[in-house]
């Protein structure tokens, strides 16, 4: 769990430990990762996601309500991270390109928790590495540092904070996704990504 969720522990006081451990353990309580979609049931996960306004890789206004109606997929990166984000990202497109093949439309929305530097040129350059379908991906940015953190923080119940001393962050490397009403119903490892499951949570929701 802790191996999916966090990249790097190096550098971190005991206080800001703690506070990351709580994370894990709420997360592994809400059943994070472990449970299958299931629509005639109720979700054991109950995290909404909250409001968050910003721009995308080609500065249009986005709003997290965007999707609203409909299942979408979600993560955390930055564009100059040196560890994670890359292959999180191409495991991201993977997942696009999949979908594609199975004429399933489902949106993604990548959010950028350094937004000082990833700017909408910044996101799209990196999009572009990626070969991101933009008319079904958005990266977003165009907030404040302590927005992102706040949201990430309650909306996903996941940590995303800059590494002291460093111009690295520390986030969760998840593949989350969000239900037509706005709640989060499933996570996934960006990293050793289950692309067959995915695959198959994806047709249950757009049956």
């Amino acid at each position: 769990m802790v191996s999916t969720l966090f990249y790097e522990f190096g550098g971190i006081n005991l206080k800001r430990l703690l506070f990351l451990l709580s994370f894990v353990i709420l997360l592994a309580l809400a059943g994070c990762g472990g449970s299958e979609v299931n629509l005639d049931e109720e979700f054991s996960m109950k995290l909404e996601v909250g409001k968050l306004d910003g721009v995308n890789q080609n500065e249009e206004t986005f709003t997290s309500s965007k999707h609203e109606g409909e299942f979408w997929l979600a993560n955390f990166i930055f564009t100059n991270c040196d560890t994670v984000c890359p292959p999180m990202t191409a495991n991201m497109a993977r997942v696009q390109r999949e979908m594609k093949e199975a004429g399933i439309e489902v949106p993604i929305v990548s959010f950028s928790i350094d937004p000082e530097k990833d700017t909408p040129e910044a996101l799209k350059e990196y999009g572009d590495l990626y070969e991101a379908d933009y008319q079904a991906w958005d990266f977003v940015t165009g907030y404040d540092q302590e927005t992102i953190e706040r949201f990430a923080n309650v909306s996903f119940m996941v940590p995303a904070s800059k590494e002291e001393g460093s111009d690295q962050y520390m986030h969760s490397t998840s593949i989350f996704l969000v239900d037509k009403e706005g709640f989060v119903r499933e996570s996934y490892s960006g990293l050793d990504v289950p692309l067959e499951e995915i695959m198959e949570d994806l047709e249950k929701v757009t049956d």
